[in-house]
């Protein structure tokens, strides 16, 4: 985020707060994640607000968990969301910063240079021109992002999916609310939920909710391996998710979209041969 006021940014404890994530766009809801997202951004919202979604600087008016200011969040929010005037709620706001990074990654291609623009807005990618606080403050952001790990165990685990409100419904693998066509079969591993997923390889596979809510959030592991999929919603095809990633994360934000409250279907539909797509946990808003 551009501080142009050189603001002071102190880290305090603060227990996270939830929200179903809402209101991704199709043309930003198919966006390949880069490597690391989840880390550095668990890493930037423990540097700059300790992780708050409530936090506000008195001085220059930014706000939440990654600590936005207003003139941002308008054009951010109006940009991801559709609307300048969104609300900083914690869904939004992880919507915002996880396309903001991502684009930010995408142009700048390294993690520090990206939180060394979150915290000046200007696109050097050389430390050595940057300022001793900035090179604290990005030297702060990648010790924790480097502690956390390469996967989404442990406390990534946690970043990854901290947004979902506890009253929102979460579904596992195994619910019986999912069915599932075509062959599907369950693999282990530590980081998942539950330390199970339900998987297919088959082109064609599919698994299908029909419930009664207000959005949908899918949760599953991406990799070098993995496929591709399809999701349907009401009947009509609204995006294609890619899992294939250069490093394995267990657990990872795959998809999600608010809708209007009322019963729907979702589909999800594999659409590669040979490479595997799974379901860790389907988040239904509440």
């Amino acid at each position: 985020m551009p501080d142009l006021a050189g603001r002071h940014r102190a880290v305090t404890a603060a227990i996270l707060t939830a929200a179903l994530l809402a209101s991704i766009l199709p043309s930003v809801a198919t966006a390949a994640a880069p490597p690391g997202l989840e880390r550095f951004l668990y890493a930037l919202g423990r540097v700059e607000s300790g992780a708050s979604y409530t936090a506000r600087n008195s001085t220059s008016g930014a706000y939440g968990k990654y600590q936005i200011i207003p003139s941002s969040w308008a054009g951010w929010a109006r940009l991801y969301l559709g609307s300048s005037t969104a609300p900083q709620t914690p869904a939004n706001q992880e919507i915002v910063a996880h396309r903001k990074a991502t684009s930010l990654y995408n142009w700048l291609e390294s993690w520090p240079a990206v939180a060394h623009w979150w915290l000046t807005g200007s696109s050097e990618r050389n430390p050595a021109r940057w300022s001793s606080f900035s090179r604290t403050y990005v030297n702060r952001v990648m010790a924790i992002m480097g502690a956390v790990g390469p996967t989404s165990t442990g406390t990534a685990r946690g970043s990854s999916t901290s947004w979902i409100d506890t009253k929102d419904t979460k579904l596992s693998e195994k619910s019986n609310e999912i069915a599932y066509k075509l062959s599907w079969s369950t693999a282990g591993h530590a980081g998942y939920e539950g330390d199970r997923v339900r998987y297919a390889t088959h082109k064609g596979a599919t698994a299908t909710i029909t419930f009664t809510g207000t959005g949908i959030a899918w949760i599953g592991p991406t990799g070098p391996t993995r496929g591709t999929a399809r999701i349907f919603i009401d009947g009509k095809a609204v995006a294609n998710v890619n899992l294939r990633r250069s490093k394995f994360e267990a657990r990872t934000l795959l998809f999600a979209r608010a809708l209007k409250p009322g019963e729907h279907v979702v589909k999800i539909v594999v659409t590669s041969r040979g490479r595997p797509v799974a379901i860790d946990q389907l988040i239904i808003g509440t």
